[in-house]
């Protein structure tokens, strides 16, 4: 007998009467929401259930609304597609089934996905924030999750300008391993590096000036390139094919005021450069060149992680060109990385300047096929000051790199 009143007990906790004294099971609440096919705009939401006969109400809106002020929809199946959704976003999702009207569960608690970013715009717009590559202010430069970051082991200077790389591979494609060198770029790739100066490099709180975004595109095949100028109120940039100049002062970390002529490149000038056998080609992201670690990750095996470098699945077989201020390399394998990054653009073959000089600067050439010793004196010349139209390299800068100077001439006098 007390087992027999146990059992109505129980069996009272899981039903409930209505009003024509019928017993009805009472509503279980959703399980297991996920989102899948999440666009920029839209996203797929399922969920399990348990009461199969039951519809479902679901209430969504941007993240942190207050549950009855949202967009509702009602579904029979255990999916919805939520449309027109605002890009970067980050939504809430309640649930509430039913199983009759006068019979419903409780609401979920909120399940939140978040919308992608807008797609990256492969032309050149005539403003740089059209091209998408940034989210929120453009000047605080938060590069879109559409693309990632990169770092060069020995980078190209630039009148002491710093640089933000970035690489926008299009939807669902890769680049290919190639050897040590360029990677295979899908077309519609984007390559954006931009230059600024920290107006105190003891105090980075004070700020920064943009200078310019060049853009490298690659279309049918082939590279387009484009230069944006930043604006005074640094909002924007726009599309400069002419080429400029600018004056700029900043601090350095010794405390020294700095000040130059910056000079923006026209586009041909750009194509000076990234000249190779009468092609346009980018200079920086060769794999050897990336294959060290930046953020804590070495760069190219996070690339196949993520899914954006195939063909290529062990690192450590790509060569990694030296860090010209690394000290445990020998003089010679930093001076050679610091020519090959500065200098070999041109002064290879196919390069710019292969038919006004016999250098061969690639940091791969044997040195006594690279000239660098039968060259010696006209290098150091070219190279000890700043005269426009004699000095190298012939544009880009305008102030001597002393420190990559002092290596070159440290290089110099053990030939």
């Amino acid at each position: 007998m007390k087992k027999f009143l146990i059992l109505i007990c129980f069996a009272y906790l899981i039903v409930s009467c209505t009003d024509d004294d019928t017993l009805v099971v009472q509503c279980d609440i959703v399980t297991n929401i996920a989102s899948n096919s999440i666009t920029d705009n839209s996203a797929l939401i399922v969920w399990e259930t348990t009461n199969h006969s039951a519809s479902y109400t679901l209430e969504y809106g941007v993240s942190g609304f207050a549950l009855g002020s949202g967009i509702s929809v009602t579904e029979a199946n255990t999916s919805t597609n939520l449309i027109n959704l605002q890009v970067n976003t980050t939504y809430d999702v309640y649930i509430q089934t039913v199983c009759s009207s006068n019979n419903t569960s409780i609401y979920t608690d909120a399940y939140s996905f978040t919308t992608l970013p807008p797609t990256v715009i492969a032309e050149l717009r005539p403003n740089l924030s059209e091209l998408n590559l940034y989210l929120g202010n453009l000047n605080e430069l938060t590069i879109s999750s559409r693309a990632f970051e990169y770092d060069l082991s020995t980078p190209l200077f630039t009148d002491y300008s710093k640089k933000q790389r970035l690489i926008a591979l299009p939807v669902n494609t890769s680049m290919q391993f190639n050897g040590d060198g360029l990677p295979i770029f899908p077309d519609n790739t984007v390559i954006a590096k931009t230059f600024y100066y920290n107006l105190n490099e003891r105090d980075l709180s004070e700020g920064r000036q943009i200078i310019e975004t060049r853009i490298l595109i690659k279309k049918d095949g082939d590279w387009i390139t484009g230069d944006y100028k930043w604006n005074e109120d640094q909002t924007d940039a726009v599309l400069h094919l002419e080429g400029s100049t600018l004056p700029i002062s900043w601090i350095d970390a010794d405390g020294n005021t700095k000040s130059t002529t910056y000079r923006i490149p026209s586009d041909t000038a750009c194509f000076t450069c990234h000249q190779s056998f009468d092609d346009t080609v980018p200079i920086g992201p060769k794999l050897r060149t990336m294959n060290f670690d930046f953020n804590g990750t070495n760069q190219l095996q996070q690339l196949i992680n993520d899914g954006q470098l195939t063909g290529l699945t062990d690192v450590s077989s790509v060569n990694t060109l030296p860090n010209w201020q690394d000290t445990t390399a020998s003089l010679e394998e930093r001076s050679r990385a610091y020519f090959d990054v500065n200098c070999a653009h041109c002064h290879t073959s196919g390069g710019q300047c292969e038919d006004q000089s016999s250098l061969n600067l690639a940091y791969e050439t044997l040195l006594e096929n690279t000239d660098i010793v039968e060259r010696k004196l006209s290098i150091q010349f070219r190279i000890s000051e700043y005269n426009e139209g004699v000095s190298m390299p012939f544009i880009g800068t305008t102030l001597l790199h002393t420190e990559g100077v002092d290596l070159i001439q440290d290089y110099l006098d053990t030939l």
